[in-house]
């Protein structure tokens, strides 16, 4: 990519990998990248028991997980379809689904979308926008398969969070490293959360 996106849609679903989200949420604003925020139910679900979150409502919960990010953010909730990003002339200049469950997965490349989140994939694809998706489940059926597979023939980028180990990870939190500095990478961004691979040393 030649730009560094200025402003990215962020979606975050009901598949397990809250940490990720946080992290790259994180990165993100630090970039001093323009952040719009949008949690499905699900999702909702995932980031309050995977990160101890305290919060009943749905705008407790997001204040807290950006808290936790130390990020600001544009934020809409699932059903809002009239929001900027559901449309093509105010859409952001990237967008990641981060983590993305495969039924989210399936129903973009389906075209069925049925909240703002399916709607941002869809217009990120439409628009030539750059997609990332981060799913986060295993085992993979060959639905899930064909499914990415038309998506990533269809422009997204497909990024499973697979960490890596030439870095000798030391920690969960360099595992996260791993995979976010990737995603960053993918997106155009310069990433310092894990040593690049340099080749064989002498």
């Amino acid at each position: 990519m030649a730009d560094t996106p200025q402003s990215m849609f962020v979606g975050i679903t009901g598949a397990s990998g809250a940490p990720y989200a946080v992290r790259l949420v994180e990165k993100l604003a630090q970039a001093g990248v323009y952040l719009t925020l949008c949690v499905s139910d699900a999702g909702l679900t995932v980031l309050k028991h995977e990160l101890d979150l305290e919060g009943e409502t749905r705008e407790r919960l997001t204040a807290a997980f950006l808290a936790r990010a130390g990020a600001a953010a544009e934020v809409h909730a699932p059903d809002e379809m009239e929001s900027p990003p559901a449309s093509g002339s105010s859409f952001p200049d990237a967008a990641v689904i981060c983590p993305c469950s495969l039924a989210t997965a399936a129903t973009i490349a389906a075209g069925t979308g049925r909240n703002l989140i399916h709607r941002a994939a869809d217009v990120a694809l439409k628009e030539g926008r750059p997609l990332v998706l981060v799913p986060r489940e295993m085992p993979i059926s060959q639905i899930h398969l064909r499914r990415l597979l038309e998506l990533s023939r269809a422009g997204a980028v497909i990024v499973p969070p697979m960490p890596a180990f030439y870095s000798h990870p030391q920690s969960v939190s360099d595992l996260v490293d791993s995979v976010v500095g990737k995603v960053l990478t993918v997106l155009g961004f310069h990433q310092d959360l894990f040593e690049p691979y340099r080749g064989k040393r002498a």
